[in-house]
């Protein structure tokens, strides 16, 4: 197991907050441990330097730790907003801050705002200007107080939805008067992995080297097996502060992944709900000094992918009878198999190879408590006759905007031909 020499954000604030009557660092006792240090003492000592230089209640971090910490609302009725976009990649986050003059309640409060796309590979450099709308708020679990995170979508100055914009087109889906009668019910499972930051290598895996065969690390507990539980804990509680309708986490089945789930979610609220949650845990992988990763293949061979897993209902399937609405969805579904997959994350051939509790990426397939499918519908929504499905194909890195508005156009707006419906059923052996 790789040694992370520096102890964690957390258990630096514990180790800080737990010695209040600290002896300041006397100039002879940082002597003797730089000394210590220039003797190249082990890595248990170096972490131990740490947090002994963080005891101090004078010291340079402390003071830092408190204007952090700094409870601003006793003083001034303004706010920080920290607006949030998605770059040129489509899946990196980027923010800027802001002060409000006021605390806000609805996105419609706040101000329109700009960045330079030039920077982020949204714009060219001779006309950069691009445009944020604010739509959704969520409480900001770093600043605290009245502070607040902002999620955003991206226009030209002439209000044109640029082309990582995603979320425009989802919501012209998600307002059509078809899909908002079928209440479309979202739980999404963002799988991510925790990297190692100098070398790029799984979190408590050997540096160059590889643990044990997968088996001992899905929902684990013990130094040998469960990797970045802090970080796990720690971005939970803070969805949960934020607002975000974060359901549950859960260590994964290669070791240093963890997963984490959203939902239920209805509509639109899903995709923003992801995006919020991203961002935050890459802050906290941030001050963890940890790489957060959503390659859906980080590592190859006879190790899980990471995907999305995306549960999806209507309100059609939720009622009685529903069994037979869901096979007819899972019907259209087969039959844009291929405009789904290239919608569902970049890598994803890497992942879907039909092994690894995956389906292949070329064939489409259904079936009960099948992980290895597809689709997967559960023993209770069989045996209840009604419920929800299950998307396992999108990758850990795609864009929720697209594949919840998308599961919502080919289900409940598209309408394949009497003859490639009667086809794809017999294919199928669905009987609809």
């Amino acid at each position: 197991m790789a040694q992370i020499l520096a102890p964690s954000t957390q258990w630096q604030m514990r180790i800080s907050k737990s010695s209040p009557n600290a002896t300041p660092i006397t100039s002879n006792m940082w002597s003797s441990l730089l000394w210590k240090q220039n003797k190249k003492v082990s890595p248990t000592s170096s972490a131990k330097f740490r947090v002994l230089a963080i005891k101090s209640d004078n010291s340079t971090i402390n003071r830092l730790e408190g204007l952090l910490n700094l409870d601003i609302t006793p003083f001034t009725d303004k706010i920080i907003a920290e607006y949030i976009w998605i770059g040129g990649t489509g899946i990196d986050v980027r923010s800027k801050s802001r002060t409000i003059s006021k605390p806000v309640e609805d996105p419609s409060e706040l101000p329109k705002w700009n960045y330079d796309g030039s920077s982020t590979g949204q714009a060219p450099g001779d006309d950069s200007e691009v445009i944020l709308y604010p739509q959704a708020i969520f409480k900001d679990p770093f600043r605290g107080g009245n502070n607040i995170l902002v999620i955003c979508d991206s226009y030209t100055p002439q209000g044109e939805p640029i082309p990582t914009n995603k979320r425009h087109r989802a919501a012209e889906i998600f307002s059509n008067p078809k899909v908002q009668a079928e209440v479309p019910w979202y739980g999404i499972e963002q799988e991510y992995t925790l990297l190692q930051t100098n070398v790029k290598w799984p979190l408590g895996w050997p540096v160059g080297g590889y643990p044990g065969p997968q088996g001992p690390y899905y929902c684990s507990a013990g130094a040998d097996k469960s990797f970045g539980r802090d970080i796990s804990d720690a971005h939970y509680k803070a969805c949960l502060y934020a607002g975000i309708n974060i359901s549950g986490t859960n260590g994964e089945v290669m070791p240093g992944q963890w997963e984490y789930q959203v939902g239920p979610s209805v509509g639109i609220e899903a995709g923003d709900h992801i995006w919020a949650s991203r961002y935050i845990l890459e802050r906290i992988t941030e001050q963890a000094g940890v790489v957060l990763s959503l390659d859906p293949k980080p590592i190859e061979g006879d190790w899980n992918g990471a995907g999305c897993h995306t549960n999806y209902s209507t309100k059609s399937m939720r009622e009685d009878g529903g069994f037979e609405v869901i096979k007819k969805a899972i019907l259209n579904l087969s039959l844009r198999h291929k405009d789904h997959i290239s919608a569902y994350g970049e890598g994803n051939e890497r992942r879907l190879t039909g092994k690894h509790e995956t389906a292949s990426i070329n064939t489409f397939s259904w079936g009960v408590a099948n992980r290895g499918c597809s689709i997967r519908v559960g023993r209770d929504t069989e045996k209840n006759g009604k419920g929800y499905l299950e998307d396992r194909r999108p990758a850990s890195n795609m864009d929720p905007y697209v594949v919840t508005s998308l599961l919502a156009e080919t289900t409940l707006l598209w309408e394949p031909t009497l003859e490639a419906e009667a086809l794809a059923a017999q294919k199928l052996a669905l009987k609809v």
